[in-house]
């Protein structure tokens, strides 16, 4: 024995241990393992150790967390929290875009000034990154664009959708962050040929770009689960629905006086027709 022990590289005592395990079943460790199955499964993977043990001991099964963890190691379950997501600083201000905007965020019509933001979305098993345009006038997202990549390209379609849907305005101002994706040349380039005046924040304050960061907070609190999606064309899905149906036809805004941002859209193109009769 002792030369089948060192051919298969297993200890002595490892073996006489699995010699003299027990060979009948523990019905307590199967109910606890079964358990432990339910409640993973209930969150959606997302439930730790600590979790499952706090709610299998109040459906009346008393485990400690430690017991839930081996009890989870066992089953093979891994907890699906999303990580946590940073983004790059800028190192230094980007001098050449002054603050325009300078937070006046009450503009008197649509197609005035624009403010766009990224964020991030957890999907499958990675992140995802959204991009927005948003018409300051009504709170109403105007442009959108998702992929893998918090590139350029991702706030250029973004541009580009808002654009064309609001039939190329002129006399038109760009409001955002100081990310690489709004500082590119590619996307400056963009800005230049749809002839619309670039605006930007100052480094590391996001007070002046409040609607997009309160939009991005709504999205998240209302609609984005707090596990994120299983796919990309899940998440793209429910954004959209966001988007076009909930947020921009339903859900009163503040700003609006309570209404939906289509609804304050139609409201002041109709009273802007009215007056151009009359004149």
């Amino acid at each position: 024995m002792t030369r089948l022990c060192k051919a298969f590289d297993v200890h002595r005592s490892s073996y006489k241990y699995w010699i003299k395990r027990s060979r009948t079943v523990n019905p307590k460790k199967l109910n606890e393992q079964l358990l432990v199955k339910t409640i993973f499964s209930e969150s959606n993977g997302s439930a730790g150790a600590r979790t499952i043990a706090d709610i299998a001991t109040q459906r009346g099964t008393s485990l400690s967390r430690y017991r839930a963890g081996r009890l989870m190691k066992a089953c093979q379950l891994h907890s699906c929290q999303q990580p946590k997501h940073r983004y790059r600083k800028a190192k230094q201000e980007h001098v050449a875009i002054p603050n325009h905007l300078n937070r006046e965020f009450d503009v008197m019509e649509p197609n005035k000034v624009w403010c766009g933001d990224v964020t991030y979305i957890w999907v499958g098993k990675r992140w995802a990154y959204l991009a927005i345009v948003m018409d300051l006038f009504s709170r109403k997202p105007i442009g959108w664009a998702m992929s893998f990549s918090p590139d350029t390209r991702l706030t250029s379609d973004a541009l580009s959708m808002a654009f064309e849907s609001r039939g190329k305005p002129k006399d038109l101002m760009f409001h955002s962050d100081q990310g690489c994706h709004y500082t590119s040349r590619k996307f400056r380039q963009q800005l230049w040929r749809y002839q619309i005046k670039q605006s930007m924040s100052r480094r590391g304050n996001c007070w002046d770009n409040a609607p997009m960061e309160r939009f991005f907070r709504s999205l998240k609190s209302e609609w984005v689960p707090s596990i994120g999606y299983e796919s990309f064309t899940e998440a793209k899905h429910e954004i959209i629905d966001y988007i076009i149906g909930y947020y921009s036809q339903v859900r009163p805004h503040r700003h609006n006086d309570g209404l939906s941002p289509n609804v304050a859209e139609e409201k002041y193109w109709n009273e802007y027709k009215t007056v151009a009769k009359k004149t």
